[in-house]
C-alpha cells in the first residue's frame, strides 16, 4: 500500500496553521534553524526487514495483523514509512530470512519506492533446515573447522546477494560464546574467530565495509566471544581499513557509558554505525528514546562533535539503522516513533554551541557545561522536524495520518488477518 499525494496534501493542509505558528515561535529562538532543517532532510535511518512484523521473546511470539510475508511486501512497508516521514529511505536485509530471488526486479521496486539497500546481515546464530552442521556451540569460533567454513561460506554468500542489490556493507553479529566455565578456550575462540573473519574480509568488494557487532550476553551467559566494544575494536583493527565496530545501544552491561565508547571509536576512526533501540534491563530492543532519551541526546552530542572534528558527513559517513522488537505495538507505528526519536536527539545535539561548551570544559566550569547541554536537550525541536518533513513532501503528523487512513486495516485486507513475517 502506498499513499496518494492528495492524501498527504489534505492531511498537511488541515494542520498547517497550527504548525506554522509553532514553527515560527521555535525557529525564532534557534540560531541556524535553516541549517538544521537541511541536515534533518539529508539524514536517513535504515529500516531492518525483520522489524516489519511483531518480534518475539524467549517465551513466545504474538504475530500482528497484516504482517508482510514476502520481501516485496517488506519493501512496500518501508516505502510507506518513507512516504510518511521522508527519513526512512533504506532497507537492511537479513539472510536467509530475506533471500532475494530476482535482484533486478527488487532493484526496480526499490527505485519506485525511493529506497536503497543498506547493510546486509548474516545469520549464523540459528540452524536452518537442511544445514549440514549445527551452530549450537558457535560458528566462526567453532572448534570444528567444517563448521567455521560453513559460517564463512554463508557470509560470503550474503556479500554476493548484497553486490547484486547494490549494498555496500556487511554486518556480522555472532552468538558465539560459552554458557559455563571451562566450556571454551578463550584464546582459541578469539583466534578462530579472527581467522574466520579474515576469510570473510578477503571476500569484501573494494568499496565495501564490514561492521563487527558486539553484545555483552545472550544467548551465551558466561562469555561472548565479541562481548564488548574493545573486543570488536580489536577484531576491526586487526582486519584492516574496511572493518569497523558497530554499536547496538542495547548490547551493553547496565549503566555503560555509551557516549564515551562512541567518542573513542570515532577518535580511532573505527566507528562504523549504529543499531538504535532502547532498554530498561538489558537488550530489550524497545522503541528508541522510550526509556533513556537523555542518553540518546548525549550520544548524538558526541557523534556531532566527533564527526565535525573529522569533517565527516553526518548523513552518509556512518550507518544509521533501527534494531527493535515490537512485541505489543504496531511495528510501523513503532518505527515511526523510533525514527522521530533519533531525529529529535540529532537536532538537539546540533543546538549545542561547541565553542561555549569547549570553553566551559577548559575552565572546569562543570555547572555551566551541564547548563549548556540541558538547555539544548530541553528545547522542543519537534516543530523543526515537522517543517523538514513538510518541505520534503512527508506528513506533518506521520502516526496521525497512519491512523486516519486506517493503514493497518488496509494491509489486513490486502494480506490477511493471520500473516507472519519472517524473522525472530
Amino acid at each position: 500500500m502506498l499513499l496518494k499525494k492528495t492524501q498527504l496534501e489534505a492531511h498537511n493542509d488541515a494542520l498547517l496553521t497550527r504548525h506554522q505558528r509553532n514553527f515560527e515561535f521555535i525557529s525564532g529562538n534557534i540560531p541556524d534553524a535553516e541549517a538544521i532543517i537541511k541536515k534533518l532532510t539529508d539524514f536517513q535511518v535504515g529500516i531492518p526487514s525483520w522489524a516489519l512484523g511483531n518480534g518475539g521473546t524467549r517465551f513466545g511470539r504474538f504475530a500482528g495483523r497484516g504482517e508482510p510475508t514476502t520481501l516485496e511486501q517488506k519493501m512496500e512497508d518501508v516505502g510507506l514509512l518513507h512516504q510518511l516521514n521522508r527519513s526512512s529511505g533504506a532497507i537492511s536485509l537479513h539472510i536467509p530470512w530475506d533471500i532475494p530471488k530476482d535482484a533486478a526486479a527488487l532493484k526496480q521496486l526499490a527505485v519506485q519506492l525511493g529506497l536503497k539497500f543498506d547493510a546486509m546481515n548474516s545469520n549464523t546464530f540459528q540452524d536452518q533446515p537442511g544445514q549440514a552442521h549445527s551452530y549450537k556451540y558457535g560458528s566462526l569460533q567453532h572448534v570444528d573447522k567444517a563448521v567455521r567454513k560453513q559460517s564463512i561460506d554463508h557470509n560470503i554468500e550474503v556479500i554476493q546477494y548484497g553486490k547484486e542489490l547494490g549494498s555496500e556493507a556487511l554486518t556480522i553479529w555472532l552468538a558465539d560464546g560459552s554458557c559455563f566455565p571451562g566450556q571454551l578456550n578463550f584464546r582459541k575462540a578469539f583466534n578462530n574467530t579472527l581467522e574466520s573473519l579474515s576469510a570473510i574480509y578477503e571476500a569484501l568488494p573494494e568499496n565495501w565495509k564490514v561492521f563487527v557487532e558486539y553484545k555483552a550476553f545472550e544467548p551465551n551467559f558466561y562469555s561472548t566471544t565479541v562481548g564488548d566494544w574493545g573486543q570488536s575494536f580489536l577484531f576491526a583493527s586487526k582486519l584492516g581499513d574496511k572493518a569497523y565496530t558497530l554499536v547496538d545501544l542495547g548490547h551493553h552491561l547496565p549503566n555503560a557509558n555509551i557516549e564515551q565508547i562512541v567518542a573513542l571509536l570515532l577518535n580511532e576512526k573505527k566507528l562504523g554505525g549504529f543499531h538504535f533501540n532502547d532498554s530498561k534491563y538489558g537488550d530489550d530492543d524497545l522503541t528508541v528514546g522510550s526509556i533513556k532519551p537523555y542518553q540518546l541526546f548525549l550520544i548524538f552530542r558526541e557523534l556531532v562533535d566527533g564527526m565535525d572534528a573529522r569533517n565527516m558527513n553526518h548523513a552518509t559517513d556512518l550507518g544509521w539503522m533501527i534494531d527493535a522488537s515490537h512485541n505489543v505495538k504496531d511495528p510501523l507505528e513503532d518505527l515511526l516513533q523510533s525514527v522521530e526519536a533519533i531525529q529529535i536527539a540529532y537536532a538537539q545535539a546540533l543546538l549545542v554551541d561547541p565553542v561555549k561548551l569547549g570553553t566551559a570544559q577548559e575552565q572546569n566550569d562543570v555547572a555551566l557545561a551541564q547548563e549548556i547541554l540541558q538547555e539544548a536537550y530541553r528545547t522542543d525541536v519537534r516543530p523543526i522536524l515537522a517543517e523538514a518533513r513538510l518541505r520534503a513532501g512527508a506528513a506533518l503528523d506521520p502516526i496521525g495520518l497512519f491512523r486516519q487512513l486506517k493503514v493497518r486495516e488496509e494491509l489486513v485486507k490486502e494480506r490477511g488477518e493471520r500473516t507472519v513475517a519472517t524473522g525472530l
